[in-house]
């Protein structure tokens, strides 16, 4: 949003000269929040001193009926965990008792007042929206967070979170930033630009204390481009003379640098008592004046220092003590030597009670040392362990780097330099990791840490590009810690194949998914007995390196297993890979209950980084079973998830969900930009399941050639051959439809050596359909009587419809007319149910081509259309879920959630929750 510059408006003690736009925003802001009832966020940007704290500041004594929140960053301050969040929730925190549970410990915990397991910083996140619409229920609240590029890292992402998830919650969310983080990016902007000329005139002149020659008005005028706050510093630093005579102004110096210099000629004419007791002042970010005048006691300075400081314009010693503006801060304590920086914060770090804020204090004993001291350094590694405790892997990172610079011993350096990479990792600041992992590898690294390296850079390359490099430096890392820790060896191994898997084709060299199968495959052997992630390691490293068959057994035994005595957490990190073990042994039995437990356990532990899998592999098999109407749900819930955290997750169930819809436009829209987005990460699964998805379109469409093209494309990379079960089976009939029998009777081949080794009922179906496709005769018939036997025993009434579709089309070639009307009857009326329209049309044409009539679709209540958030809502209403509880999985809040139920019930023309599964759409039968 950009607003420009109109007439002059003065506001008395404001500073809002020429502000009249600005102003009319900010107050159609509060009347949206207090007054409609819905919720805004806005962010003003633009360079320092141009008016965004005054424009806040505005904002605060105009938010008429409203409760205001600040908070502001500090530059010193940005690398203590959750300061910013802390500072704008302190007031309201007697109120999280209102909270739902996991959410209240996951805010606790972070603000340090329970110990407890780190929270996921998007659940932190839910809590704080779930807090302000808490309180705005009671009055509207306007959040102002001020100086937010120097907000600490988790309070950006947590703040940004919840500016975008903001609904009907009557809250207010303005921040002020010089260039906003990227957390802020594509939230509503207004830019505060400098105002006009003749109100920069009227502003200069309102500054000067005598007379000013024209020339030097103009040019000043000029050089600050309107920008309020140079206008009225920099006369200060320039004498009558200069000012009346026009010489002696800078006209090179970038804008923020004059200002900065303006102050800086002020804190040099200052006595040297007061330079002290401002330097003390810029190095503490808490404005505690007790904190300060305790440490300046330490330095022998007296009160009588403040009354310089306040005279010259620069900060103010009160119930808490503030600068003129950030860039006083700046400029007072860049200004300072070494020598002196140091002797502040000793005196800091001498006052500030180790009891009640341990980080603080190691911070400035870190700032005072004048070179390695190995005490600091292990004081600085215990705060980086609170603060990762509290989810602060930023601040942990931050702690630990600087622990790193000082530390004495090389071996504790490195150690701490790795770790530092990691939370960074973990924080998404990946340049910053790099920068560590080269700080480790200048120093010599013993086994253990190499292989620590190995896995971290191996961490950094999959949250990066999600394969390419990370097979071969996974593997690297198992293999130098098969010595020293093999049980570590055994699931650094374990995470390699899964690694390989994702890569497939992309896969750099050292990393194939053969070569780190044959790498497993000689993996120590487990010391306790065979746990489930060791029977996962071996099914798998043998269904690839020795064939598929040699891996069922194995594997068939993990899955069994899974879930018995191992720890939630446990289960959180391997059960995304035992989702994709259950599909790869076509096992829909426990593909269903694995994928249900996995997102019922991501949403009950608070896992939301988990999440977006865990709906993935639900979402799926939902897919096969036909329950296209709750995928739907579910890829709306992953897209919104997504959105909130960022995640770069291929969107795999909304390929297949527009393939099944026979949504020509939307698939062909999602396989294009998944092609291009896994190529440039190196996901080379995400090509097969593209072109799977493509495939199941074209045959659905009766585009035959183009699902064989797709098909050859899905299938091209080999040696995964279990990742090719579903497109070898699209493979086989767009090729045989379009005569291409000899590509097809090649995958049936590949397809009968996977299927006939998993011997389940869906595996052996899909054999029989696909089979069937090449014979002629009762040979054929027997196949697809077999298939439509086989996949009825299962839940997947996709694939058992298909199997009506095509023995009713076989039996229309063999003229066969009236049995073959019964076929594509059933066939159509499966498909229709589901929403599958692509073949359920191709069932509908076949039908009347064998002189059968398809029967009517029920007429259909028509109402308003939902948007797709509402279909959400409703669906998950309708299925019993609580206001708070679906808050809770679509990121909003629960006041917002009953804002769109009754939209919903309106459109309905429904009075109740209750009412609901009269309106909707019915679920399929699963069988």
């Amino acid at each position: 949003m950009q607003v420009p510059d109109s007439s002059p408006v003065r506001r008395p003690g404001t500073g809002l000269t020429g502000r009249r736009n600005e102003c009319g925003v900010l107050d159609r802001l509060v009347e949206t929040v207090a007054h409609v009832g819905t919720s805004q966020a806005l962010v003003l940007h633009g360079e320092a001193g141009v008016g965004k704290t005054a424009l806040l500041e505005y904002l605060a004594e105009h938010a008429s009926g409203c409760r205001v929140a600040r908070a502001a960053g500090v530059q010193s301050e940005m690398e203590l965990a959750f300061a910013g969040l802390h500072q704008l929730c302190v007031p309201i925190l007697d109120r999280l008792e209102a909270l739902p549970v996991p959410q209240r410990n996951a805010l606790r915990t972070a603000f340090g007042v329970v110990a407890g397991p780190a929270p996921d910083a998007f659940l932190v996140g839910l809590a704080v929206l779930s807090l302000l619409s808490h309180v705005a229920e009671e009055q509207p609240l306007i959040c102002l967070v001020d100086d937010e590029q120097w907000l600490d890292h988790a309070s950006a992402q947590v703040l940004a979170f919840v500016a975008r998830r903001l609904g009907a919650e009557s809250v207010g969310m303005v921040f002020g930033a010089r260039i906003p983080s990227r957390e802020l990016a594509g939230l509503p902007e207004l830019v505060v630009r400098g105002v006009s000329e003749t109100d920069a005139h009227a502003l200069l002149a309102s500054a000067l204390t005598g007379p000013i020659d024209a020339r030097v008005r103009d040019q000043i005028v000029a050089e600050t481009r309107g920008n309020p706050l140079a206008l009225l510093e920099i006369p200060r630093g320039l004498t009558l003379a200069e000012l009346a005579g026009g010489f002696g102004l800078p006209g090179t110096t970038p804008l923020v640098g004059s200002i900065e210099e303006s102050f800086r000629r002020r804190i040099d004419a200052l006595p040297a008592r007061a330079r002290q007791l401002l330097l003390l002042a810029s190095a503490d970010p808490t404005g505690d004046p007790t904190l300060i005048w305790r440490a300046a006691e330490l330095l022998g300075i007296g009160a009588d220092a403040s009354a310089a400081v306040a005279n010259a314009g620069l900060a103010e010693f009160d119930a808490r003590v503030r600068f003129r503006h950030p860039l006083a801060r700046t400029a007072t304590y860049r200004s300072a030597t070494t020598q002196h920086r140091q002797e502040a914060h000793e005196a800091l770090a001498e006052v500030t009670d180790h009891r009640v804020d341990p980080d603080r204090r190691a911070w400035h004993r870190a700032k005072a040392a004048p070179g390695p001291n190995e005490e600091i350094a292990a004081e600085l590694e215990r705060s980086a362990g609170r603060a990762r405790a509290r989810g602060g892997y930023a601040a942990a990172a931050a702690f630990l780097k600087q622990a790193a610079t000082l530390s004495s011993d090389a071996d504790n350096r490195a150690r701490r330099a790795l770790t530092a990479a990691q939370s960074k990792i973990q924080a998404g600041v990946f340049d910053v990791a790099r920068d560590l992992l080269a700080m480790a590898a200048s120093q010599p690294l013993d086994d253990l840490q190499q292989a620590t390296f190995d896995m971290t850079q191996a961490q950094l390359a999959f949250n990066t590009s999600r394969g390419g490099e990370t097979p071969a430096l996974l593997l690297s890392a198992a293999r130098r810690l098969e010595a020293s820790d093999p049980a570590l060896s055994r699931a650094t191994y374990l995470d390699a194949l899964l690694a390989a898997i994702f890569a497939a084709r992309f896969a750099a060299p050292g990393g194939d998914v053969l070569e780190v199968a044959r790498a497993a495959s000689a993996a120590p052997p487990p010391h306790h007995g065979e746990s489930v992630a060791d029977l996962l390691l071996d099914g798998t490293a043998a269904g690839l390196h020795a064939g598929y068959a040699a891996g069922v057994p194995i594997l068939r035994r993990a899955l069994a297993d899974f879930g018995a005595s191992m720890p939630a957490e446990e289960q959180l990190r391997r059960m995304y890979l035992a989702c994709v073990t259950a599909a790869r042994l076509w096992d829909d039995h426990r593909w269903n209950e694995l994928s249900a437990r996995y997102l019922q356990l991501a949403r009950t532990t608070g896992a939301l980084s988990e999440i977006p899998l865990a709906l993935t592999a639900r979402a799926h098999i939902l897919l096969f079973t036909g329950d296209l109407a709750t995928t739907a749900v579910l890829t709306d819930e992953l897209r919104t998830v997504m959105e909130a955290t960022g995640s770069g997750l291929a969107p795999y169930s909304a390929m297949g969900l527009a393939a099944l819809r026979g949504d020509e436009a939307s698939a062909d829209a999602l396989v294009e930009a998944t092609i291009q987005d896994v190529t440039r990460r190196g996901e080379g699964i995400g090509i097969t399941f593209a072109e799977w998805a493509n495939a199941t379109l074209n045959n659905g469409l009766g585009r035959y050639d183009k699902a064989a093209s797709a098909g050859r494309r899905a299938i091209a990379y080999g040696n995964d051959p279990a990742s090719l079960c579903w497109a070898l089976v699209e493979l086989i009939e767009g090729a045989t439809r379009c005569g291409m029998t000899g590509t097809a009777a090649d995958a049936y081949r590949r397809l009968e050596e996977l299927t006939t080794a998993s011997g389940t009922d869906w595996a052996l179906g899909a054999q029989a359909r696909s089979h069937a496709l090449l014979l002629e005769g009762d040979h054929a018939e027997h196949r697809y009587r077999e298939a439509i036997a086989r996949l009825d025993k299962t839940r997947l009434r996709v694939d058992l419809a298909r199997a009506h579709l095509l023995y009713g089309e076989w039996l229309r070639r063999e003229r066969r007319r009236s049995d073959a009307r019964e076929e594509l009857r059933v066939a159509h009326d499966m498909l229709e149910v589901m929403g599958v329209a692509g073949f359920a049309e191709r069932a509908r044409h076949e039908l009347r081509a064998a002189g059968g009539t398809p029967h009517k679709r029920r007429p259909v209540e028509q109402h308003q259309e939902l948007t797709a958030q509402e279909t959400q809502i409703a669906q998950l209403a309708r299925d019993g879920l609580s206001n708070p509880e679906i808050g809770a999985r679509l990121f909003i809040s629960a006041h917002t959630v009953q804002y769109h139920l009754r939209k919903i019930f309106t459109k309905l023309g429904i009075t109740s929750r209750s009412q609901l599964d009269r309106v909707l759409p019915l679920r399929p039968t699963m069988g």
